[in-house]
């Protein structure tokens, strides 16, 4: 690959490609490109097997950014000028002369006709978008996640034979999604009423007893204050919300200050949920939690909400990138996807069902649901 200039007073690592708008990372060895490794934890060529450690600036730090006042900003430069990053395509011209085109988010790729990994530079950290705070690096190896997605397949109970036996085919791809983590401080009131379950002997017509059991209800009201830390949200709109979620939890505890080497070799996107539209996503997270404490707080038996209202203060966010394999593979003409978290190899996808498997449990439900019935009644 032929050398590019360096941007003057850049103090990025690597080496811009085409005026600035692209990035590779040259082995300082034998000149061909470093990828993430993710045994090492370093990068590495793939030719020589140089490796060369990642350094952080003495400074770097994650830090929470105050909600409100970020927000504001970003009103700010919509205003200004329109922020297209995710709108639309755009070329990087590669070391061996092809252009790389990047679509939409994606900010990091590599070149379908020399495979040298590319990204797209004054991407995650524009001056009129929210920045990186933090990276989760890739821990789980490819074969590793390849491993754990042939285990998943084998315990699907419901899924077709030919399904069980064929496996999933298909390219894994590593790639980094967008996240925003929110914080708040919660103070609510509630209102609504306990439960309290107690039994009475009936005797009906047939002279006969039993039990039945009765609920006696009291009003209550309180309060409660609960401090909710890295509501994950997902900022990407192409991926499924659920099965993301699905993958939880992340160690959030090995976060590290965002470094562009760490997407070497790997595929990235930025965010297209903004930080506003963020938070009333990660806010049904939150009240869920406060609903489940209020039913805790007021105990008894069976509890009855009827209304809670909540404030939320002290709110701040973090913008992180967490690694992710990513496979979609084609069952009968339709396409399923999954996902295996890279730092717990967790796996959750799509896949197809046994109808048959399916009929016959419920089948086989319905006839023990009836012996027992019989029994109880004639036994």
């Amino acid at each position: 690959m032929a050398d590019s200039p360096v941007l003057p007073n850049s103090d990025k690592p690597g080496r811009t490609v085409d005026d600035g708008k692209g990035r590779v990372f040259p082995c300082e060895n034998c000149g061909a490109d470093l990828e993430f490794h993710i045994g090492q934890q370093d990068l590495k060529c793939s030719y020589c097997g140089h490796e060369k450690l990642i350094e952080l600036a003495p400074d770097a730090e994650i830090t929470e950014q105050d909600f409100h006042a970020i927000l504001e900003k970003v009103r700010e430069w919509q205003q200004q000028s329109g922020d297209n990053t995710n709108e639309g395509q755009s070329e990087v011209r590669c070391g061996c002369g092809a252009n790389v085109v990047f679509v939409g988010s994606l900010t990091s790729s590599e070149c379908p006709y020399c495979g040298v990994p590319l990204q797209r530079d004054k991407v995650h950290d524009s001056p009129k978008r929210v920045p990186v705070h933090g990276i989760l690096s890739f821990q789980v190896e490819k074969e590793k996640a390849r491993m754990n997605l042939s285990e998943w397949v084998r315990s699907r109970w419901f899924a077709p034979n030919e399904f069980l036996q064929r496996g999933v085919e298909g390219r894994f791809n590593g790639v980094y999604l967008p996240f925003w983590t929110y914080d708040s401080l919660t103070f609510s009131r509630y209102w609504g009423a306990r439960g309290d379950d107690y039994t009475v002997t009936v005797t009906d017509s047939n002279n006969q007893t039993h039990t039945e059991t009765h609920t006696r209800w009291t009003s209550v009201s309180g309060s409660h204050q609960r401090f909710f830390d890295d509501v994950l949200v997902l900022a990407t709109k192409g991926m499924n919300r659920d099965l993301m979620d699905s993958l939880e939890p992340w160690t959030l505890d090995n976060i590290q200050p965002f470094t562009q080497e760490l997407l070497a070799g790997f595929m990235a996107r930025t965010y297209e949920v903004e930080l506003g539209e963020g938070f009333p996503i990660a806010k049904k997270r939150i009240d869920a939690g406060i609903e489940s404490d209020v039913r805790n707080q007021i105990g008894g038996d069976k509890q009855r909400i009827d209304k809670i209202q909540t404030r939320y203060d002290a709110i701040t966010f973090k913008h992180l990138l967490l690694p992710v394999w990513l496979l979609a593979y084609r069952y009968h003409d339709k396409t399923f996807q999954v996902l295996v978290n890279a730092v717990t190899g967790e796996v959750q996808g799509e896949r197809p069902y046994s109808v048959w498997k399916i009929t016959l449990m419920v089948l086989f439900v319905l006839a023990v649901a009836g012996a027992i019935a019989y029994f109880k009644s004639y036994g």
